[in-house]
């Protein structure tokens, strides 16, 4: 550590936002809830798309709380989801964004790839395969001529990053999920983005993480009663989360487990073999020129659709901790199903489908409820402990010990059942990296605290002690 202040974190998931007070006194990190907010996606005629005024009204009344709690806040920093944007002309947003789960991503997919087939678009921006990545939306986009409008792009981070402060930037950790990225130079790929019709004239400016975006707007500082600078962070919330990874890169894998499972390691150089790109492994940008070799899998989004689900047939709310509690007590020969079929992705009755799935192949439907969450727990301990095998083989890091950060640290059953499965040690927690991650890059900075990446995970290491999880004998 390196001085005493205080910075915030607006921190957007695909369920809620916050707004978070980090305090650094030299020797130590306190972080502090100030604002939570919902996230809830909106379906109109045209599909399903993102509140996104809602959220900014949510992160300007956690703002005034920061300010209130701390009036001496040394700068702002926003992380989001990734792949999501506006279109902008001058400074209007083009209509709502759309929410990455709209179906409409699937005739992006073959605009796209009857320009650049998927083996040239890995050599190029060394992304898997996700049919709601950027370039598939834009090419809806210029399909209904929108995009012919657009004088400019921005992607959720730097669309709030612009609303608290008027410039329009790219950061580039969030950049890289684009699909529009040169995965070498880091730079935008504009001669890939006009053979598939967008234009380069709508690509902002790139910063990296740590870089000074502006200052508050007037009216912006009047309403939250306070000023700072809005800094870059690694805007992509995965970015920041593995900031806050308290590993030896060298030696351990990475599960940065919310309503996505992202399931890696960290690497000096992008991994761009045929071998990656079958496995459908992708290379985004993290802190510091990382790169986040890693693998999506489905995630926590399994068990909550499954809880929205059962409470919307019960018309009240569902106890989860007790749920996870009957889960743990139900033999561990549950079924087992692919949690990366991509027929899970959508919002909907999840139990159905994870039904539906067992039938069609001929396999026992789980009877009960605490059976079907044993079943959805196994399923994404087994997709983790493959993805993590998987990225060990593919990158060449020797994988020791797995690290889990997100909600699912707090899933002792889940990360049990990870150790297990894998025959590795599991670190749970941070819980809270992703804001972890965006405080740290901020009071970096700052000045507040100083060093590598290596030097911020130590801090977090010594602030948070993650729990440990032993194998067991395999089932």
């Amino acid at each position: 550590m390196s001085g005493s202040g205080a910075v915030a974190a607006v921190d957007l998931g695909a369920t809620s936002g916050r707004v978070i007070v980090g305090r650094f006194d030299g020797a130590s990190i306190g972080m502090e809830t100030v604002g939570r907010f919902p996230n809830a996606p909106v379906r109109t005629p045209s599909g399903l798309h993102w509140d996104l005024i809602a959220l900014y009204r949510g992160a300007l009344d956690g703002l005034k709380a920061a300010f209130t709690s701390e009036p001496e806040i040394r700068s702002i920093g926003v992380d989001s989801w990734a792949v999501d944007y506006a279109l902008m002309r001058g400074d209007r947003m083009l209509g709502t964004p759309f929410h990455y789960r709209d179906e409409r991503t699937a005739h992006g997919v073959e605009i796209v790839h009857a320009e650049a087939p998927f083996e040239e678009l890995y050599r190029r921006n060394g992304l898997q395969f996700l049919p709601f990545n950027t370039l598939y939306q834009l090419a809806c986009e210029r399909e209904t001529g929108l995009l012919g409008l657009a004088d400019g792009m921005l992607l959720v981070p730097d669309l709030f990053a612009w609303l608290l402060t008027g410039a329009r930037t790219a950061e580039r950790t969030n950049a890289s999920t684009t699909g529009l990225l040169d995965v070498r130079t880091r730079e935008w790929d504009t001669e890939l983005a006009e053979r598939i019709g967008v234009p380069r004239a709508i690509l902002p400016q790139l910063v990296d993480p740590g870089a000074r975006i502006g200052t508050l707007l007037p009216h912006v500082s009047a309403e939250v009663g306070g000023d700072a600078p809005v800094v870059a962070v690694g805007s992509h919330d995965t970015a920041s989360a593995v900031v806050a990874v308290p590993m030896r890169a060298d030696r351990a894998a990475y599960i940065s487990c919310g309503t996505w499972g992202l399931v890696g390691v960290e690497t000096e150089h992008p991994v761009l073999s045929d071998a990656a790109r079958e496995a459908n492994f992708t290379n985004e940008g993290g802190v510091d020129g990382r790169v986040r070799f890693l693998h999506n899998v489905m995630g926590l989004w399994l068990l909550s659709e499954s809880v929205r689900a059962w409470e919307a047939e019960d018309g009240a709310a569902l106890d989860l901790p007790a749920l996870l509690r009957a889960a743990a007590d139900v033999d561990e020969s549950v079924p087992v199903f692919d949690a990366n079929d991509p027929v899970f992705m959508p919002p909907g009755d999840m139990p159905a489908r994870i039904s539906e799935w067992f039938r069609d192949r001929g396999e026992r439907v789980p009877a009960t409820r605490a059976a079907m969450a044993r079943s959805i727990v196994e399923s994404l301990a087994q997709a983790f402990a493959d993805a993590v095998q998987k990225a060990s083989h593919l990158s060449g890091v020797p994988v020791e010990t797995i690290h889990i950060v997100g909600g699912g640290a707090l899933n002792e059953l889940l990360c049990q059942r990870i150790a297990d499965r894998s025959g590795l040690e599991v670190l749970a927690g941070p819980v809270e990296a992703t804001a972890l991650g965006n405080l740290l890059v901020q009071a970096r900075a700052s000045g507040l605290v100083s060093g590598s990446l290596e030097s911020l995970r130590h801090t977090v290491s010594r602030s948070h002690p993650p729990r440990r999880f032993a194998p067991r004998a395999r089932s």
